[in-house]
């Protein structure tokens, strides 16, 4: 009987949110205000940020070991009709600083950050990562990305125009401009939009398990591209499966 491969084991960090949406109907405006009356109908509740990173990793068949700060929360309303956003209600908390003293799996195939800058990753974890030698993925809001030199950095085209300085491995989304690597630039299927929300988290997760597996970082991005394309299909956070990526190429 021929043995599965053993599953990639991925160290997964980041700050994390419950993605709370409410679906109901807008039919009238409100005479207090000039301001659209949201009537709910029914609430999904999903895992945000890291956990979405983990949640994409898992069904891509990883084993994923977390490491997640406090839960922010962003409430949705959305028309039940149409799917569009009325309204987005953030609750951040800031959580502490995750230890650099922390001792990781040594055995991990790689180390993914998802880095919303709510206090739980700081540059120096990023560094003595960076420093183990193992695969590191970044996906950060912090803005001096030369101290990220030596990991994969994805940031989009609005995190791009906000960073201090760069480092050598960035990768930049840019919508339907494409996706920007050194000095190529990757197209992407002109599909339907329905949702953007948690399309970032399925880039970051399929760039390091396809680069995991394949050990070519064009093809990598590729995968990523059409991954993502898969989640914003879909009204709120998506992790796609295998089958549905290799379906799409």
């Amino acid at each position: 009987m021929n043995q599965q491969p053993t599953p990639l084991k991925i160290i997964l960090i980041g700050d994390t949110c419950i993605d709370e949406y409410q679906f109901g109907t807008v039919d009238r405006i409100s005479p207090e205000a000039p301001v659209p009356v949201f009537v709910p109908i029914k609430k999904e509740i999903k895992q945000g940020m890291a956990l979405n990173v983990a949640n994409n990793l898992e069904n891509l068949g990883a084993t994923v070991v977390k490491y997640v700060g406090e839960p922010s929360t962003k409430i949705r309303l959305i028309d039940q009709r149409t799917k569009q956003h009325v309204l987005r209600l953030d609750q951040d908390r800031i959580s502490d600083k995750l230890s650099t003293d922390t001792e990781f799996d040594k055995s991990a195939d790689a180390f993914v950050i998802s880095d919303y800058n709510k206090g739980f990753v700081s540059y120096e974890l990023v560094e003595k990562l960076i420093q183990t030698g193992q695969p590191v993925f970044v996906d950060t809001k912090k803005t001096d990305l030369k101290r990220f030199q030596g990991a994969f950095v994805k940031i989009n085209h609005s995190e791009f125009q906000k960073a201090k300085t760069l480092c050598d491995n960035l990768i930049v989304t840019m919508g339907d401009r494409g996706v920007r690597y050194l000095e190529k630039t990757f197209s992407v299927p002109r599909v339907e939009i329905t949702d953007v929300c948690g399309a970032g988290d399925t880039f970051l997760a399929s760039l390091c398990y396809f680069y995991l597996t394949t050990k070519n970082i064009d093809r990598a991005i590729e995968y990523a591209i059409l991954a993502s394309t898969i989640t914003i299909k879909h009204v709120g956070v998506y992790a796609p499966t295998m089958k549905e990526i290799l379906c799409q190429g």
